[in-house]
């Protein structure tokens, strides 16, 4: 496990108290949010600094102290430093990409709640994070300048939804990031979910343990133990996000009787060799996360970059069944539009992806799975 180091790797927070420091208030207030205070930890060239503003023009950046704390700020292809800070590539809108590859908005009978399949639906009841991870598949909501805090009309309005589908067995809520909503308020939303007869099952999504490990706390373990059967997933994406910290944070979780399962990104240049894949499973197995879902990542606007080839994940997947722990393999997987759901992705599935009719989503010009 990558422990936190006195000087934090760049040294702007070593003189911060231990308190504060593991603070999760202190943490959120604390974001690095702009290029003049990325400035201030990172050494880089007047041309670097300025492409980083033009993305920040276009995709916000948001990054908190524990997590820059975790990365090799030196390293320009530090795993962890590619997930966070902004990349030029990210505004070079002539790679490709699509804003909304999964076909959320059409699937929106109201204003954030997504319903895509006939027993679940997802929630977005946040726009905000507390890191905008650069590989996001909702990378479009960050350029839509829409309010942080949802009012409760506008959360009603979801739960009216709900209620009126008898068909909805589970509610997934996601965002942004739900737990960057206030203990009372994410309270109120999980209590009207659940009081919902046809409702048997709540997931929150969340990158808050990896991200900021410190939010999980007693009492917020406590409101989410009430709303059980809950079910937790976040997202570890490399071995060095899995710390003391964040796994203090998944065994409250566990305590409250909550599973956590993880749900991985395929990212070039971050976990795309079976080396570090394998050393991330075994790392989840530790400290008792499910390896749930490796997603092939979407082709999302802004993320074309960090996309590998499926023959990538595929040779990445049999190293693993023939040399891994059942219990450590996820399931490789593609997530596509139309209701169609998540193709599982072996070599004998190339044929089953394009009997989907997605020829155009999952392969390029050349005829190239993407």
């Amino acid at each position: 496990m990558r422990e936190r180091e006195n000087s934090t790797r760049c040294g702007a927070w070593k003189n911060i108290p231990e308190k504060d420091w593991y603070d999760w208030r202190w943490q959120y207030a604390n974001r690095v949010t702009g290029i003049s205070q990325l400035q201030k930890i990172v050494t880089e060239s007047p041309e670097t600094l300025e492409a980083c503003r033009k993305v920040v023009e276009i995709y916000p950046f948001s990054v908190t102290p524990y997590y820059l704390s975790l990365i090799n700020v030196a390293e320009s292809d530090d795993p962890l430093r590619v997930q966070c800070f902004p990349d030029i590539k990210e505004i070079d809108f002539t790679i490709g990409g699509i804003a909304d590859p999964l076909m959320e908005e059409r699937n929106m009978p109201v204003p954030g709640l997504v319903h895509r399949y006939p027993d679940r639906c997802v929630a977005l009841v946040t726009s905000v994070c507390a890191m905008y991870c650069r590989h996001c598949n909702r990378k479009r909501l960050w350029r839509k300048n829409q309010p942080a805090i949802r009012s409760r009309d506008y959360l009603r309005c979801m739960i009216d939804y709900v209620s009126g589908e008898p068909l909805l067995r589970e509610v997934i809520v996601s965002g942004g990031d739900p737990l960057t909503m206030t203990e009372e308020g994410l309270d109120w939303f999980l209590g009207k979910l659940r009081s919902i007869p046809h409702v048997e099952v709540l997931r929150i999504g969340s990158r808050i343990p990896v991200v900021m490990p410190m939010r999980i706390t007693r009492e917020l373990c406590a409101i989410l133990r009430n709303h059980r059967p809950l079910w937790f997933n976040t997202q570890f994406n490399h071995p060095s996000e899995i710390t003391k910290d964040s796994a203090k944070a998944c065994e409250m979780l566990l305590e409250a009787g909550i599973p956590v399962s993880n749900q991985s990104v395929l990212l070039r240049g971050v976990n795309d060799t079976y080396e570090v894949m394998c050393a991330l499973l075994y790392g989840l197995q530790r400290i008792s996360v499910r390896p749930y879902y490796l997603f092939q990542c979407e082709p999302v606007e802004g993320t074309d970059h960090f996309r590998t080839d499926i023959q990538t994940g595929i040779k990445i997947m049999k190293n693993l069944r023939e040399k891994v722990s059942g219990l450590c393999v996820p399931r490789y997987v593609l997530d596509i539009p139309g209701g169609k759901g998540k193709i599982p992705l072996f070599p004998s599935s190339f044929a089953s992806v394009r009997e989907t009719g997605v020829d155009t989503y999952c392969f390029d010009r050349t005829n190239q799975m993407i």
